[in-house]
């Protein structure tokens, strides 16, 4: 359907929108708001109440669509979502400051022709980006704490061996090839042993190239 606020644009000339219909931001049940910006737009300053109530509402409900922040470009469907008469809303959609001021099309990684608003794309990238950090942060932490435990669990057997961190690290990857099995002491010694072979072929061949 073609939105009264919008000409008909061909898909190549469309912006493909930064995120996957794969990512989400479940755990985040809030969004930031700048208010000192929003109290000095023009969208609060010149549009009705209606649309500003419409046009915040539409913002909220594209943190629940898929791909994240977009909207559908459908006017029927925003209708249903915002329980208002379709021809109301594109009544008010034909306004200079109406409820989707400033959305615009996008195309999707899933190929469909959606809507995006720069604000909510800005936000998404902000809360995303701290998503990513908090996540390298977290695999850091627990990596540190499984070389630990490795480490106590070979000192177990060799204790020159556990303060070898190339032989940790190594070892730790080979116990993850494995399907990350459960490391018990059939399993260190497994590792060191794979260890103690890899160092072994590593020494001949650097003989045999001399």
């Amino acid at each position: 359907m073609t939105q009264p606020h919008l000409g008909v644009v061909l898909a190549d000339d469309l912006p493909e929108y930064p995120f996957s219909i794969d990512e989400r931001i479940d755990s985040h049940f809030f969004m930031p708001w700048e208010r000192r910006r929003w109290l000095n737009s023009d969208m609060r300053l010149k549009a009705t109440p209606e649309c500003r109530a419409y046009y915040f509402d539409l913002i909220c409900i594209s943190y629940e669509q898929s791909p994240v922040g977009t909207l559908p470009d459908d006017l029927f469907v925003l209708s249903r979502l915002l329980h208002v008469d379709q021809a109301h809303l594109s009544a008010l959609c034909r306004l200079d400051y109406g409820p989707l001021h400033k959305w615009t099309r996008c195309l999707c990684d899933n190929g469909e022709i959606r809507l995006q608003h720069r604000f909510v794309t800005k936000t998404l990238t902000d809360a995303i980006s701290r998503k990513e950090d908090n996540r390298a942060k977290t695999e850091a932490a627990n990596s540190a704490k499984r070389f630990q435990r490795l480490r106590s669990a070979v000192a177990g057997f060799h204790a020159d061996l556990a303060r070898n961190d190339a032989a940790i690290l190594w070892m730790d990857e080979w116990l993850n090839r494995q399907g990350n099995p459960y490391r018990n002491a059939s399993w260190i010694e497994r590792a060191i042993g794979e260890w103690s072979n890899h160092t072994m072929s590593h020494n001949l061949a650097r003989n045999r190239s001399r």
